[in-house]
């Protein structure tokens, strides 16, 4: 980290902050995806599993929508745009749509491949700020991490 200029934000250069919040971008993108397929399967599962997995897909989007909002914001921190439009996050995200017809036997693993992806792009997140210097942004990424970490650990032992 070096002294404050003008093209610094938070006393980092803007090369800096442009890789950081290009990260960003992406784990936006996938979270993005990831809520609406959420939402998705929370209106649209049907069957035997439906109290429970219902039920789970809820207090999954209540989270992930608490951290789209966090991720937006430290975008903002460093004077930069969080992407906004759906053709972006569509463009950007490794994650994809699902159909609303999706089986609730699929939704369970559908979601667990989401999680896999998140990882990824969390952990790449994550190296880069700490390459970067940029605590704040590894803290709030590991939080994110740890989380998934003990839902992936649920969903696994609820589809098993």
């Amino acid at each position: 980290m070096t002294t404050h200029t003008a093209t610094q934000q938070l006393g980092f250069i803007k090369e800096e902050s442009s890789e950081i919040v290009e990260k960003l971008n992406g784990i936006l993108a996938n979270y993005q995806l990831h809520y609406q397929k959420l939402r998705n399967f929370h209106w649209n599962v049907k069957g035997p599993d439906f109290f429970d997995i219902h039920e789970q897909f809820e207090i999954e989007y209540n989270d992930v929508k608490l951290e789209i909002d966090e991720i937006a914001e430290r975008i903002r921190i460093f004077n930069a745009q969080p992407l906004s439009n759906l053709s972006d996050y569509l463009a950007k995200s490794n994650i994809t749509e699902a159909p609303a017809s999706t089986p609730a036997s699929k939704m369970v693993p559908i979601i667990l491949e989401d999680f896999g992806i998140l990882t990824s792009f969390l952990v790449d997140g994550i190296e880069c700020a700490n390459e970067n210097g940029d605590i704040g942004t590894a803290d709030m990424l590991t939080k994110y991490l740890k989380r998934i970490e003990k839902r992936h650990w649920m969903f696994t032992s609820f589809s098993s």
